[in-house]
């Protein structure tokens, strides 16, 4: 498997923050998303995306990379791509080298591998302090998650979501701070690099397939109070 290291990204989302690519076969098929409206398949990402396998390095390589970042760098492993392993599966020893190279650095992912052997190597990961995001679909679905796992959530909620919302279950939604507001990126936030943090991080459906995914997240609304 091949990963694409990027140490100082142009996104303007991520801003200036290092970042990986890791190759499509990572994802899994059961993501309700793949090959088909995931943003990741919009033409720029996409692009970085198709080039891992000849571009990018190997896992070796890519924990140098890491190892070498300074203490306490925020960096975020995979913009396209899950953790190590192929479709459903976790290559855990991969995953373990990363969370080592991780160590006194602040990596954080998210992924769609939602297996009890999945939630389990991520829980392990994210206790060594690599914090692995679990990816709901919709409000409902971050409910169903937070009560198998106490791994850190986020969610696809409706594009006209606001800024606070609630699951059915109460569970806070916080629509992510580089979508509301222009001066935040994932470089100057890090609040999905929280594993501690008490609230679900809601994306609003976005990409050139936006309306795909926001029917998707609409089949539970998340709930205003007040």
């Amino acid at each position: 498997m091949k990963y694409h290291f990027i140490l100082k990204s142009a996104n303007s989302k991520t801003g200036p923050l290092p970042v990986t690519y890791s190759q499509r076969e990572t994802c899994p098929q059961s993501c309700p998303h793949y090959r088909a409206d995931c943003y990741a398949e919009d033409y720029y990402t996409r692009m970085s995306w198709d080039k891992v396998a000849e571009r990018g390095g190997t896992l070796a390589q890519l924990c140098e990379s890491v190892a070498s970042l300074p203490a306490g760098q925020l960096w975020r492993f995979n913009v396209a791509g899950d953790l190590p392993g192929a479709g459903e599966t976790v290559d855990a020893a991969a995953l373990g080298e990363i969370v080592a190279a991780n160590t006194g650095r602040r990596g954080f992912t998210y992924t769609h591998k939602k297996s009890a052997d999945a939630l389990y190597w991520a829980q392990c990961a994210t206790d060594w302090g690599f914090t692995v995001n679990i990816s709901a679909d919709d409000a409902g679905e971050a409910d169903a998650l937070a009560a198998v796992s106490s791994l850190p959530i986020t969610c696809i909620v409706p594009m006209d979501t606001p800024e606070k919302t609630y699951t059915p279950e109460g569970q806070t939604i916080i629509v992510c701070p580089a979508q509301t507001r222009e001066d935040i990126t994932c470089a100057t936030c890090g609040l999905c690099a929280r594993a501690d943090r008490r609230v679900v991080i809601g994306f609003r459906a976005h990409g050139s397939r936006a309306r795909v995914t926001d029917a998707l997240a609409r089949r539970v609304i998340p709930i205003m109070k007040g």
